[in-house]
């Protein structure tokens, strides 16, 4: 590869870019109104940065000790906000203290206990962190978030939380092999923000959800946030515990 010729990632990314886009018009959208977070879980930072110099923007990281040490490392990109972290994955109440205020969105709120840690937090530093309520649309025993019919009345106990700001709604979908088969949930998701809307009376506009597998059908059922990483950066390296 030539000094000027692009990435694998950079390459993989204006596909994934394309295809967000033609989701979109085929919902009547504007593909400016769906932002794409480059979910960067287990990719090292040199990976993060050819995404970065492609012009990618948002970053999303699932644990708290590695987001820290990418952070650390692109500490002026993000000073210039160059990146916008979004801290996507299961966020435990002890380890809030190091996200608060530096971070654009937590998109897990699962528990009003998190939604209070978070804004005591914040109004300890003096800003107001937001974040996004995790509904538990299929009402998978095994996955976090609140279910349907708990979510608005969470909601509205959120409100009243001076340090948290609720933009909206986030939701992951039962696995499948089938990205149509998770159309149900994201419309579901969707039709709870707009009667969370209309008896709160607040707008909520964002919508994270969608992920390699799924997010042109996101993109067609109203996501504003789809969370990619395996369609950019490939298959992930195993973790080491």
């Amino acid at each position: 590869m030539t000094h000027d010729e692009p990435t694998k990632v950079a390459v993989a990314l204006s596909d994934v870019r394309a295809r967000v886009a033609a989701a979109a018009a085929r919902a009547n959208r504007d593909a400016s109104t769906v932002r794409l977070v480059a979910v960067t879980k287990t990719i090292a930072v040199e990976r993060l940065r050819e995404a970065l110099v492609a012009g990618a923007h948002d970053f999303g990281e699932n644990y708290v000790q590695e987001w820290r040490g990418k952070a650390d490392t692109l500490a002026e990109e993000s000073a210039t906000g160059a990146i916008a972290w979004h801290f996507v994955g299961r966020l435990q109440r002890n380890k809030v203290k190091y996200v608060v205020g530096r971070v654009a969105l937590v998109h897990a709120i699962d528990s009003l206990e998190l939604a209070e840690e978070l804004a005591n937090r914040a109004a300890a530093r003096g800003v107001v962190q937001t974040g996004l309520v995790e509904v538990n649309v299929a009402g998978e025993t095994t996955k976090a978030g609140f279910e349907v019919t708990e979510a608005v009345r969470a909601l509205r106990k959120m409100q009243s939380l001076a340090g948290l700001r609720v933009a909206g709604f986030m939701t992951m979908p039962p696995p499948t092999e089938n990205p149509d088969d998770s159309r149900g949930s994201f419309r579901a998701l969707r039709e709870l923000r707009d009667r969370a809307q209309n008896e709160v009376g607040v707008a909520f506009p964002e919508l994270s959800m969608g992920m390699s597998g799924d997010f042109e059908v996101a993109i067609e059922e109203g996501a504003t946030l789809v969370r990619v990483g395996t369609a950019i950066f490939g298959a992930r390296v195993p973790r080491e515990v």
